[in-house]
């Protein structure tokens, strides 16, 4: 199985929306944006991914400029391109340009040596589908606790 190193997950995605596809891309990045990464500084909650004339780019990611870069650090929240097949991208285009759905950054992780981002095709969710999901994880919560409780 392959290492992968976990940077930044996304939780507030999984909470706002339905993910029905997920993709794995890389991430076109500056030297110093890398390191800024290594060391674990990285934040998507705002993020979202926009395709403009055949590329696929990532806006709002913030990675913070790294301590010992100086003149080499770029913006913060630039947007970045991503690293996916031309088909990818035409089949995620499409699906996003339908009413109701988004792309958005789900995780931020090392795989190989390389940055990734997993990139998820999501529908938004319903104030009714955000109480029912957290009813749904109280439930199961309360049930461990109790199983906890029961065999201790």
């Amino acid at each position: 199985m392959e290492a992968v190193k976990l940077i930044a997950n996304n939780k507030k995605a999984f909470h706002d929306y339905f993910i029905e596809e997920r993709y794995e891309a890389g991430i076109e990045l500056a030297g110093t944006e890398v390191k800024s990464l290594r060391m674990g500084k990285c934040s998507i909650k705002e993020a979202y991914v926009e395709i403009k004339k055949g590329e696929a780019f990532v806006v709002q990611m913030h990675i913070p400029p790294y301590e010992m870069g100086n003149i080499f650090n770029r913006d913060p929240v630039r947007r970045r391109r991503l690293l996916l097949h031309k088909a990818e991208i035409r089949k995620l285009d499409a699906a996003s340009q339908e009413k109701g759905y988004t792309l958005v950054p789900l995780q931020v992780y090392f795989k190989k040596g390389r940055a990734k981002v997993e990139v998820g095709l999501a529908k938004g969710k319903k104030l009714y589908d955000k109480r029912q999901t957290i009813a749904k994880k109280d439930a199961r919560r309360e049930a461990e606790r109790e199983y906890k409780q029961k065999f201790k």
